[in-house]
């Protein structure tokens, strides 16, 4: 018998497929369901029975503490699979330090976020923003002066090639950027970028940067890498999109230099801290286009993230290698 904890919405909504997998691996199911009732706790006989779980989108915010509890307070529990693409959370790193697998939805809304991230490019490449503002006050006025220049002359830098990373890099050549990839491993067949290189280089290649695209997970290595250094090495006019954490940029940085005029705008899914305080100055810049971390919003993400968990549900019955798991 395996024990797995779930919601009530995931167990009603994929409870078949979830057993018929199971079956298929050779698992007799025992489903646990979390509490309806956020500030409601399982009984101790409930959690000693907890082999898995699902960490779902829709325990956030409210479940998301009786879900820890109850997880945390499971002393058998084996592997969580989370919708989580990252784990910077220092909750994951304890659930690693028990010996516990966690495995990841990394890549399930991929497509969502580059687009976002696209859509948020595309808005600061064209007037956009003039537009709106002269939209709202009723006001009709062509923008005259210096065209925006062509896409198709520009050179964006993408600092991540993951799953998000390769999609904004995809979507990118498709509108005539030269893409130029930042990543550890070198360059392999399929990769939609024009050049690669490694972490090391990236001051050598911001010098081209119209656009710095970042995809990359925090890590003490990304922590700050898009300094005061990095940022002054842009062309004047470049633009930052961050859809990767508020921490990979120097902030303050990033604010001086828009306001100067150095850089010509940035979207920011991902500030510092998060919430963005009201009386952050980044509200007020007519060149900074600000989603509160929600880039990743799409219908279809709870079903690739339930396919990745079955995938792994199938492995983890047979013993075998899962995906996206961490270490």
């Amino acid at each position: 018998m395996a024990g797995f904890l779930c919601t009530r919405h995931i167990f009603e909504r994929y409870g078949g497929e979830i057993r018929a997998v199971a079956a298929e691996a050779g698992l007799d199911l025992d489903i646990t369901l979390l509490p309806d009732d956020p500030a409601a706790r399982l009984p101790a006989d409930a959690l000693t029975g907890i082999d898995f779980s699902f960490f779902s989108g829709d325990v956030v915010p409210d479940f998301g503490r009786s879900y820890f509890a109850a997880t945390q307070g499971a002393p058998n529990i084996k592997w969580m699979h989370t919708m989580n693409a990252g784990l910077d959370n220092p909750v994951f790193g304890r659930f690693l330090d028990r010996g516990v697998k966690v495995t990841t939805s990394s890549g399930s809304t991929a497509v969502p976020i580059a687009q976002t991230a696209i859509g948020g490019l595309l808005m600061l490449s064209r007037p956009f923003l003039a537009w709106g503002e002269s939209q709202r006050r009723r006001a009709w006025e062509p923008r005259n002066g210096a065209p925006p220049a062509d896409l198709a002359t520009q050179t964006m830098v993408v600092f991540g090639l993951g799953a998000i990373g390769k999609e904004i890099a995809r979507l990118g050549r498709a509108l005539g950027l030269h893409v130029v990839g930042v990543r550890r491993s070198p360059l392999a067949e399929g990769d939609p970028v024009d050049e690669m290189v490694t972490p090391a280089a990236l001051l050598d290649v911001l010098p081209r940067a119209d656009w710095l695209a970042l995809a990359c997970p925090l890590t003490e290595e990304t922590r700050g890498v898009v300094s005061a250094a990095a940022i002054a090495a842009m062309p004047r006019g470049a633009r930052i999109l961050n859809v990767a954490r508020g921490e990979v940029v120097d902030q303050e940085a990033m604010i001086a230099a828009l306001r100067e005029g150095r850089l010509g705008g940035a979207y920011l899914d991902v500030t510092t801290p998060e919430p963005l305080p009201p009386d952050s100055p980044l509200w007020d810049l007519p060149n900074v286009i600000i989603s509160p971390h929600n880039s990743a919003v799409a219908e279809g993400n709870e079903r690739r993230q339930v396919d990745m968990f079955l995938a792994n549900l199938r492995r983890w019955g047979r013993g075998e290698p899962m995906i996206n798991a961490a270490n």
